[in-house]
């Protein structure tokens, strides 16, 4: 299936030829600015296929962390070749020996024009993965979920798993059974009221036999944070069955056990998913990139009764593409701050 993105539309238009002045879009800015599910799929599914025609750019992140694992930080650089847009997004968390309350989180994309020259904008990424992430994930489920997939298990209630599913009616829409599965009551009702505001009238089935629930979903999405008791295990899963690792909720033996591996990419997976290692420290060997799934140039899925397990890490070009589509739209509606940095 193909989709048409928005692609690089019009250049920062209202700065003038010269104009070096940086925009800041704050976390506020970006919450006002509505943009349908299905313009995100769009945008974020046209960023993978550019970098699958080898016309984007997408290196390995930087990471840095101390000893004691209190905090870590990623750099990522990027380019669009669709969008002519370069940028780099930097990402900080402190506080990961401790609980939610007790963490601080900061990521921000710079974005930089490649064809005028000219900065875009500085932004709060929050908003972009907070959208980009589940629809991956949906993208996912589209292209690796066996025939006539008919049910969604979502573990986790945080930021990830609050869309999980709107995203997932919008790449499969013949879904006719989601399920739940939280720990925190506030969470629940958060995914499900967000699930009504994008599908009136549907309803996400409230489990807490997670075996169970594990045994009769098509498609499970682990969106946990890491201090989750969930661990789906592979013996719980149904012939056929994909498995989505966003953050937590998935035991190693579901990638270990899979039939098919499928990855954002292999070289993200090497470094952010050594949770999910073997007793020696080992993660297999991926069977397919996304973006080349998406291209036709890998099978996602070779038969409809395999068990796929598929790692979805975030690649910045996903980043860029979304963040560029929500920039413009930003300016166009007149929002941010305008600041003179290079003066």
């Amino acid at each position: 299936m193909t989709t048409s993105s928005p692609a690089a539309g019009p250049r920062t238009p209202d700065a003038p030829g010269d104009d070096k002045t940086l925009r800041v879009l704050s976390t506020s800015d970006l919450a006002e600015i509505d943009i349908s599910l299905a313009d995100v799929v769009a945008t974020v599914e046209n960023a993978y296929r550019t970098l699958a025609a080898g016309r984007s750019d997408n290196p390995r992140k930087l990471t840095v962390k101390p000893p004691d694992g209190h905090s870590v930080s990623y750099a990522m650089l990027g380019r669009d070749g669709s969008r002519e847009v370069v940028a780099i997004k930097t990402s900080y968390k402190h506080g990961l020996d401790r609980e939610r309350d007790g963490q601080h989180y900061y990521t921000a994309l710079t974005l930089y024009d490649d064809v005028t020259g000219l900065p875009v904008a500085m932004m709060d990424c929050g908003r972009i993965g907070a959208l980009r992430t589940p629809a991956a994930s949906a993208l996912l489920a589209r292209e690796c979920a066996r025939p006539g997939a008919r049910s969604a298990l979502v573990v986790g209630t945080g930021t990830q798993g609050r869309l999980a599913l709107p995203f997932l009616l919008t790449t499969l829409p013949a879904l006719d059974r989601l399920m739940l599965f939280g720990t925190r009551p506030e969470g629940v009702e958060a995914v499900r009221a967000e699930l009504r505001r994008h599908f009136p009238g549907r309803e996400a089935e409230v489990v807490t036999d997670l075996r169970a629930a594990a045994g009769a979903a098509d498609v499970v999405v682990a969106t946990a944070g890491p201090h989750t008791p969930a661990a789906v295990d592979a013996s719980w899963l149904a012939p056929g069955s994909l498995s989505i690792l966003v953050g937590h909720g998935l035991a190693p033996s579901t990638l270990h056990r899979a039939d098919r591996v499928v990855a954002t990419s292999e070289a993200q997976m090497r470094v952010t998913g050594t949770d999910m290692a073997d007793a020696e420290g080992r993660l297999p060997a991926v069977d397919a990139e996304f973006p080349a799934v998406l291209a036709g140039l890998a099978q996602g899925r070779r038969s409809p009764d395999e068990h796929v397990f598929a790692y979805n890490s975030g690649l910045v070009v996903t980043d860029i593409a979304l963040g560029h589509r929500l920039a413009q739209l930003a300016i166009a509606e007149g929002r941010g701050t305008r600041v003179p940095l290079w003066r």
